[in-house]
């Protein structure tokens, strides 16, 4: 879908250059303080847990708090880390502390998620900063270091307290998807079996995240909840990573009337780099990318676009930087391709995910030119190779989600 009309803007060179002038805001790079340091003591680890039985899931967490401690002691873990956000480019990530999991114990998995980047961005003397504002967005451009936000991509650590937002607002939570792939008291995921709308509940919680001034995103929710989401928001809504139905079909995309009613009311699109989101088959590139990203800009407007990469670590999903072994399953969603993926290959004994096989996220569904963070820079190059002119590119960069950031979030 190659637009023949369009032609590069400026050389690789240029825009790679380009790029790390740029101010350049990810939408959604959900392990920026979870999931980027994997250092030799960490390696160690691994195969110390790997050694005595561990699961997967519980080696994930203890890694997880490990690399807050790295951080915290070592200078050349503090190195390591900040030398993964220099090569991206990204100077604002929107990171995720609460995603799917079974109900119990959401809570808590959140509040130390979130107290773990914390202690992470203490550590970094400045060089990480929590972001609470556009302001602060602009401002860490201004003065070189990266920014992080906090968001949940689910709804599952509120429980049945709406008093728990006003705690993870006071926390730093800013963004807010109501719902993952499956049904919680919110509403309906995009792989749920029924895909309905918003419940009673779930229209309190919008209206409490309104009253907060946190971001709505839909980008895992039903397409009802996205359009009872719009109906009931008094502020813009966004999606902060997904892609275009039109142009490939996946439960997790969105269709053109719903990114247009979303556009009109000012909010805000950002692009998945997720191979299997992209394509029908395998081989997905960049090109696949941009060819969601030009028919949203003719949808929506080449102001409620930007990029959400969805990307970690290597592999078809979001992934991690964390080595697993082979018989763990290298990545997230391996179980979802073994012999007998459920019950005992799903992290928890139930696919929490709500991914099934048929969602092209195995090892063969990559983005070879985009496999992880560091690669960030390969998605300037493309979309000035695709004709995308500087002014549109710093749009898309990041000047659109600072727009709508600030028009929700102030």
């Amino acid at each position: 879908m190659i637009n023949a009309n369009r032609k590069p803007s400026m050389s690789p060179e240029e825009a790679r250059q380009f790029h790390y002038e740029c101010m350049v805001v990810d939408s959604q790079q959900p392990g920026a303080t979870s999931g980027l340091l994997f250092n030799d003591e960490m390696r160690a680890a691994m195969d110390e847990y790997v050694a005595r039985g561990l699961s997967r899931n519980e080696i994930r967490r203890r890694l997880q708090a490990m690399a807050v401690r790295e951080v915290q002691d070592s200078p050349e873990a503090r190195r390591q880390y900040m030398a993964l956000w220099e090569q991206s480019g990204v100077n604002v990530a929107s990171a995720t502390y609460a995603g799917p999991r079974a109900p119990d114990g959401a809570f808590e998995t959140s509040v130390r998620a979130m107290s773990e980047a914390l202690g992470m961005v203490g550590a970094l003397g400045g060089e990480l900063r929590l972001v609470l504002t556009a302001d602060g967005i602009e401002q860490a451009y201004r003065d070189g270091v990266r920014g992080v936000i906090f968001d949940f991509q689910d709804t599952t650590p509120f429980g049945s307290d709406l008093d728990r937002i006003d705690l993870f607002y006071n926390m730093g939570l800013r963004v807010v998807q109501l719902t993952y792939n499956l049904r919680n008291l919110v509403g309906d995921g995009c792989t749920e079996r029924y895909k309905t709308g918003l419940t009673y509940f779930g229209i309190k919680v919008v209206e409490r995240l309104n009253e907060r001034r946190m971001a709505v995103d839909v980008s895992h929710c039903s397409e009802q909840v996205g359009w009872d989401a719009l109906e009931v928001s008094s502020a813009p809504i966004i999606v902060s990573h997904s892609a275009s139905n039109a142009v490939c079909y996946h439960d997790r995309g969105k269709g053109d009337d719903l990114a247009r009613a979303i556009a009109q009311r000012g909010g805000f699109f950002g692009v998945a780099a997720i191979g299997g989101f992209l394509r029908a088959d395998t081989g997905a590139t960049l090109d696949d990318f941009v060819d969601h990203v030009e028919h949203l800009v003719d949808v929506m407007g080449i102001d409620h676009v930007g990029i959400g990469s969805d990307k970690c670590g290597p592999g078809p999903g979001t992934e991690s930087n964390y080595e697993f072994p082979a018989e763990l399953g290298p990545f997230e969603t391996s179980f979802l391709y073994s012999e007998d993926p459920e019950p005992k290959g799903a992290p928890d004994g139930f696919a929490w995910m709500g991914f099934r096989a048929e969602h092209r996220l195995s090892d063969e569904h990559r983005i070879v030119d985009f496999d992880q963070f560091t690669d960030w820079p390969n998605i300037t190059v493309k979309l000035a190779e695709r004709g995308f002119t500087e002014e549109e590119l710093r749009k898309l960069l990041g000047q659109n989600y600072v727009r709508v950031f600030r028009d929700i979030v102030g």
